[in-house]
């Protein structure tokens, strides 16, 4: 069984740590990277980091997934509420999920109170800023070891 996690971060998130910090904070997406693969090694597990604005790429990333992870993080950003094509991809490979939103998704527009993924994921993890993805990261670590 693979030990590496596939870490997916959607459109806008290369903009971390500028693009409106009042509400993603200071931590950049390269922050976010190095977090989940410190707390991933504490499990002796592997990251393999994508992000891109393009919906095809998350969506290619994710079907390679099946063949060298074990599961996926995944902040769809503005595909959350937008995207079939992404949710049918992770449901396609069949991979323990954990869905990351550093905001508050529920506190803001309510076009973004509708997730594409949650239904398919193992977890959901919004509002803890950035450390939802060391959450996940964890999370993830006691599904695989079940």
């Amino acid at each position: 069984m693979s030990r590496r996690l596939l870490l997916v971060n959607g459109p806008n998130l290369n903009l971390l740590g500028t693009r409106e910090p009042e509400i993603y904070g200071a931590d950049t997406l390269a922050d976010v990277e190095a977090l989940v693969e410190r707390t991933a090694a504490a499990f002796g597990l592997e990251v393999r980091a994508v992000q891109s604005n393009h919906e095809g790429a998350l969506i290619d990333a994710i079907h390679a997934a099946r063949e060298e992870c074990a599961a996926i993080i995944i902040n769809p950003a503005a595909f959350t509420h937008t995207s079939v094509a992404i949710r049918d991809a992770l449901s396609g490979v069949g991979l323990p999920i954990a869905e990351v939103h550093i905001s508050n998704v529920h506190a803001r527009e309510e076009f973004r109170h509708r997730s594409f993924v949650s239904d398919i994921a193992s977890c959901v993890i919004v509002g803890c800023g950035v450390q939802g993805y060391e959450f996940a990261v964890r999370r993830l670590a006691v599904l695989l070891s079940d």
